[in-house]
């Protein structure tokens, strides 16, 4: 989810902040804008010196064709997509599962990183929209290492917790789905994830309302999901199983290392 204004097209939309007193424009000329920085400027200079340069053709192609879907504010940033990809092959990670697909730009970010016998258990309720992306999930020569589920995650992760054979056998897993069932996953996903592996929960920082006293003013989807997002950081905080990092990556997102 976005953490600042979004537009709908790649067309520049302006917003209006206050800082020190003295109201400023900040300019979000990138969809999927989820940059916590309070400098827009910085945002860019971090996407077009470090991510896009180095953003594979694959997944340039799909961010903009969701650039132009009308919920375009669900895609993972392109430099989250960098930091997953980049995270994946730093820990040899074969086995994956992605629990939130949307158009797949997280997806196709695991793709292109684990090897070529490597797998993706990926699952969300909309097939529409990762049949968006698949086209060029195909193109790029990795939609065989993808097995799409369609519907709820929940059935089918207990259906995995249930055969003792797939407990510990995941190298990692991302989450960015329904928040208010990150603590439901988390209690099946320990479970599933490896000693050594890492689960990854997104949007843990949610558009800063972390921060914010209850009764600020909030769209309509913060403040609903807002409590379910805490509770969840509290949660990871006191589980003695993993060890954590969060960090101020799109809309946040903490690694857990599953510890023994």
């Amino acid at each position: 989810m976005s953490t600042t204004t979004t537009t709908t097209t790649t067309e520049t939309a302006t917003e209006t902040q206050t800082q020190n007193g003295v109201e400023q424009k900040t300019r979000h000329s990138e969809v999927g804008h989820k940059s916590l920085l309070k400098s827009d400027d910085l945002y860019q200079y971090i996407l077009e010196t470090s991510v896009y340069p180095k953003e594979p053709e694959p997944m340039k192609e799909l961010r903009e064709i969701t650039a132009k879907h009308p919920w375009n504010l669900m895609t993972t940033s392109a430099d989250e997509g960098q930091f997953l990809n980049l995270l994946l092959k730093l820990i040899g990670a074969k086995k994956t599962m992605e629990i939130g697909v949307y158009t797949g730009y997280s997806l196709l970010a695991t793709a292109l990183a684990i090897p070529e016998d490597g797998t993706i258990l990926a699952m969300d309720i909309n097939r529409e929209n990762y049949e968006l992306g698949l086209p060029v999930i195909e193109k790029a020569g990795v939609a065989h290492k993808i097995d799409f589920r369609e519907g709820p995650a929940l059935p089918v992760l207990d259906q995995l917790v249930e055969d003792p054979a797939n407990h510990g056998s995941f190298d990692f897993i991302f989450v960015d789905a329904d928040k208010d069932n990150y603590l439901n996953y988390h209690k099946r996903l320990i479970e599933l994830v490896k000693v050594g592996g890492v689960i990854g929960y997104d949007n843990t920082l949610w558009n800063g309302s972390v921060v914010l006293p209850a009764d600020a003013p909030m769209r309509k989807y913060i403040r609903y999901y807002r409590d379910f997002v805490l509770e969840l950081n509290k949660a990871l905080a006191a589980d003695p199983r993993i060890e954590i990092s969060q960090l101020p990556v799109g809309d946040g997102i903490t690694l857990c290392r599953r510890a023994y």
